[in-house]
């Protein structure tokens, strides 16, 4: 059992300080023969007050919630070719199960989010895996910082704000190393994602493929769209 005695210090006082705020657990996430120890909100409910993330997207709280879009790009990054000196940046990337999973199979990763307490959950999730190939980045979409190129660029449910589709598209072209790849994962109840789309074909070469879940007593489809410059 993971405990805030079993953490580096810095790790367990941002665990203490999260724990003020949420009823927080460590729940083993295992992908692919890989396996994460991810910090999760025990009291969704109770925080949610029936909110729809299909509905209500200005006021979900997308981060808190660990998406089957989520799990599916985990697998999706394990079957890339482990390599150290691969680098992957996960963007929008909450609770950071697929970039988790991705260091955890040797890839150089960094999670990126926007509120210093998403990535606080982040930080102690790495800490409680015991992973140090793993760098943290705040990333506010319309003022990006410069952090160089990345091989491949991966979110999940990221796209739910028309007004950040542009600001998005340029963090891409930014980021994305010459020959890189993007992967996203969305619900396809996910009514944005076909407008985004939209728009990014006119520069990237875009394939896509469903995939059937099964979460929750409920089957769900997920749908991977994978991105390459023009």
């Amino acid at each position: 059992m993971i405990t805030s005695k079993s953490l580096p210090e810095k790790e367990a006082g941002i665990l203490r300080e999260i724990r003020k705020k949420y009823k927080v657990a460590f729940e083993p996430l295992e992908v692919a023969g890989s396996t994460v120890q991810l910090l999760q909100v025990t009291d969704l409910e109770a925080i949610l007050g029936g909110k729809d993330p299909f509905k209500n997207v200005s006021e979900f709280p997308f981060w808190i919630k660990l998406w089957e879009a989520s799990i599916v790009l985990a697998n999706i990054v394990t079957s890339l070719k482990p390599d150290p000196n691969h680098s992957i940046l996960e963007l929008g990337a909450g609770l950071g199960a697929p970039g988790l999973i991705a260091a955890a199979k040797g890839f150089q990763v960094t999670l990126s989010d926007y509120e210093p307490l998403i990535m606080n959950f982040q930080r102690v999730s790495s800490a409680a895996s015991g992973l140090n190939n793993i760098d943290f980045k705040m990333v506010d979409w319309t003022k990006p910082p410069a952090m160089g190129n990345f091989d491949t660029l991966i979110g999940a449910e990221i796209l739910f704000r028309d007004e950040l589709f542009q600001p998005l598209l340029n963090v891409f072209d930014q980021y994305l190393a010459p020959g890189g790849t993007i992967y996203l994962a969305h619900d396809q109840r996910r009514k944005s994602l076909g407008k985004f789309l939209a728009l990014a074909e006119k520069d990237y070469k875009i394939m896509t493929k469903k995939v059937d879940i099964s979460a929750d007593q409920e089957n769900k489809a997920i749908i991977v769209n994978r991105l390459q410059r023009r």
